[in-house]
């Protein structure tokens, strides 16, 4: 085997293993679960035995896709305890597919058209807003098949189908939309404030061509997460 053929299997193999349903199924279980899971909880999840579970976890954790760690869940320890749970979480291991999806090729658009589109009168980072702006509209009213629900609940589960078409991981944590991943990681790591005031923008077009009423998209910086989370605008919270 020549240099670098035994990195490419490793990379075939682990994509590979992702194309068997019920193995991808648990492994985006695992993903946006952002912390560990148990066998136990990872069944009930994606509606499997907890033997059958157990099987694809396992093997996605010989295939480096997912870590393993034992701990007691209930939080005792000593004698009647019990024994440790085998508990998963996504891996850092990197494939050439990326998991999660990068959409570098949206930024490189939006940068380009910006470029383009500034002048005297609008200055790159206004250029590069309005152009993000006007794609997220357009992609809220290609998702918008019909009028959304009127509970809170029913937009915020649209807008999080329609994000993660375009490369963000949402979760929802109460009434806010977080958004575990940046569909640009590479670009935001080198310019943090460009990357997230275009994502702002996008998200915030997002929720215009849904018609999302009573959703903003807000600039929530944390570590671990995308900058844009997703809640009940002002107007809405004093209702």
């Amino acid at each position: 085997m020549v240099p670098g053929d035994e990195e490419l299997e490793s990379q075939i193999e682990g994509i590979a293993s992702l194309r068997e349903p019920l193995r991808r199924a648990l492994y985006l279980f695992v993903a946006r679960a952002g912390r560990d899971v148990s066998r136990e909880e990872a069944a009930e999840g994606v509606g499997v035995g907890r033997s059958l579970a157990a099987f694809h976890l396992d093997k996605l954790a010989d295939e480096g896709l997912l870590d393993t760690a034992f701990r007691r869940l209930s939080g005792r320890t000593g004698p009647g305890a019990g024994r440790p749970s085998k508990l998963y979480r996504r891996s850092r291991r990197q494939l050439q597919v990326s998991l999660p999806s990068r959409n570098y090729e949206l930024a490189a658009s939006l940068l380009a058209e910006a470029v383009a589109t500034a002048g005297e009168a609008l200055s790159p980072l206004e250029a590069l807003h309005d152009a993000a702006a006007t794609l997220g509209v357009r992609i809220g009213e290609r998702a918008q098949v019909k009028p959304l629900g009127r509970s809170r609940d029913a937009r915020l589960a649209k807008v999080l189908e329609v994000l993660e078409e375009y490369g963000f991981e949402p979760y929802r944590e109460g009434r806010t939309l977080y958004l575990r991943n940046c569909p640009f990681h590479a670009l935001v790591e080198q310019h943090p404030d460009l990357v997230c005031s275009m994502n702002h923008a996008l998200v915030q077009g997002v929720l215009s061509g849904l018609r999302a009423t009573g959703l903003d998209a807000l600039l929530a910086p944390a570590p671990g997460r995308c900058c844009v989370a997703i809640a009940a605008d002002a107007g809405s919270r004093r209702r």
